[in-house]
């Protein structure tokens, strides 16, 4: 017993996060790139089962396996289930909600919140993401650590802190294929 809290209070100290993807995932993002045209070694992942003050948002090295970058992510403000801590998802035009599934990285532009990526999405459960205009960009309110506070609420765009916008940019920018961005619940 000692030698476990020894373990735990070592962790804590060192700031390694308790929150880990679930290796079905990981194995499903690997089998799902696996021969095709894109990055082979890095995925971004948002488990929205995390609470939004939480870092949900998690850049991660596929060869190595293990999580290089972290951060807070919003979700749409139409995925809030009143009175309740769950949320919901949609590929509908104006439902405000996020979608689940897998993402195409595309290309960036630069539009009404600054840089962007443009959202392909890859499934059924978020095929309208570029109907849709569901892209990743940064916004003010959305801090860089954890908090107390939810995160602020996107129209269905998976929105980050400026700061992290920055950190994330470089492993988008800088990979020769596209990376693939994997939104579960």
């Amino acid at each position: 017993m000692r030698k476990i809290l020894l373990l735990i209070s070592f962790l804590l100290f060192c700031g390694i996060s308790a929150q880990s993807i679930s290796s079905a995932k990981i194995s499903e993002v690997k089998n799902f790139i696996k021969g095709k045209n894109y990055n082979q070694d890095l995925a971004i992942f948002i488990d929205f089962k995390i609470p939004s003050n939480k870092f949900r948002f998690f850049i991660y090295d596929l060869k190595n396996e293990r999580i290089v970058e972290k951060a807070i992510v919003s979700h749409g403000s139409g995925s809030v289930v009143k009175n309740s801590n769950s949320l919901r998802f949609s590929n509908t035009e104006n439902s405000y909600q996020s979608s689940l599934g897998k993402y195409e990285i595309g290309n960036s532009y630069v539009g009404t919140f600054g840089k962007s990526y443009r959202l392909k999405g890859l499934d059924k459960t978020n095929s309208n993401a570029i109907k849709r205009a569901i892209v990743m960009h940064s916004f003010p309110c959305i801090q860089n650590e954890e908090s107390a506070e939810p995160a602020c609420l996107s129209l269905g765009c998976p929105m980050i802190s400026k700061e992290f916008f920055r950190t994330a940019e470089k492993y988008i920018d800088h990979s020769k294929k596209p990376l693939i961005l994997y939104a579960f619940y």
